[in-house]
């Protein structure tokens, strides 16, 4: 992942690439090589930048991200934010009393048709989101945690999406951690999230039910339908009777592009304007705290727990 990001970065006009690091020197060359920047050292690229990109395992997260804002540099961090939920808000305590932009990388909040539906929402009665992230096995050693791999995107989109509190969340999983669904019960709204890594079919969806209508977003295809005024009716012709449903199905206009470019420009103009970023490291800790707590319930096999207000 990180180097897409100096993909973009590289691309970005208002945004000069100073250099690469990682653990590894041999990838830290390669990517270099790629994108027409230098492999560095860590202390040497925390002297040059304003603004780095941490792409690193999640144990090593809190680590790097506080030496990077100990030296004064803006993060935009991989999600999830830290390790744990109280690395996550010593992290943030740590951006505020610097004055710095601590962003989180919550990339689907910057998904073209995931923005055209949060548009939308606000105007919406909504009853339900279903959310299904699936997909086969990934070629790596460890696959990790399919709650903090992927649920986790669609457990910030749920929250993001709406002002309700988060009451009770109910939660089952198998396949050693490869599957897990969950459901979390807002105030006046369901949500029902399904991950998998061992699902032969890449799917990327949510579904959002409201009063007046239907919609589908399909995040790998940058799409949204909407679906209204759907009713059955019997029609004679010919004197022989037949059934149809009908329904009006809208297609909003969407400016697709790259999510992970929107979100970069997103926190460089965050720390330009020196503004809130889209995804604060509050939503990133909110986020953090409710996978958690997912991955808990199936761990302990209880199933369903009550949340408390945040």
């Amino acid at each position: 992942m990180g180097a897409n990001h100096a993909r973009v970065y590289r691309d970005l006009p208002i945004v000069d690439l100073a250099g690469v690091t990682d653990h590894d020197d041999d990838i830290a060359r390669r990517v270099a090589n790629e994108y027409d920047t230098e492999a560095v050292s860590f202390e040497t690229l925390l002297d040059r930048c304003d603004v780095v990109t941490v792409a690193v395992p999640t144990r090593a997260h809190y680590e790097v991200v506080s030496d990077c804002l100990e030296a004064g540099v803006h993060v935009l961090v991989e999600k999830p934010i830290a390790e744990t939920v109280d690395q996550g808000r010593r992290l943030a305590a740590q951006a505020r009393e610097r004055g710095l932009v601590l962003q989180v990388g919550h990339i689907e909040r910057f998904n073209p048709a995931v923005r055209t539906v949060t548009d939308l929402i606000d105007d919406l009665e909504v009853i339900s989101l279903e959310a299904e992230r699936l997909g086969p096995p990934i070629d790596r050693t460890d696959p990790g945690n399919v709650i903090f791999d992927l649920m986790v995107h669609d457990v910030d989109i749920v929250d993001s999406m709406l002002d309700d509190q988060l009451d009770s969340v109910t939660a089952m999983g198998t396949d050693d951690g490869q599957y897990a669904t969950a459901t979390m019960q807002y105030d006046d709204v369901v949500a029902s999230l399904t991950a998998s890594r061992v699902t032969q079919k890449k799917v990327r969806k949510l579904t959002v039910t409201a009063h007046d209508c239907l919609v589908e977003v399909d995040y790998l295809q940058q799409s949204v339908l909407i679906h209204r005024d759907s009713y059955p009716e019997y029609l004679t012709d010919d004197g022989t009777r037949r059934y149809r449903h009908e329904s009006v199905v809208e297609r909003p206009r969407i400016d697709n592009g790259e999510p992970l470019r929107h979100e970069l420009e997103a926190f460089v103009e965050a720390v330009r304007t020196g503004t809130e970023p889209v995804v604060t490291a509050e939503d990133g800790i909110d986020a953090l705290e409710t996978v958690q707590l997912i991955d808990s319930i199936i761990g302990n096999g209880k199933q369903k727990h009550e949340v408390k207000v945040r």
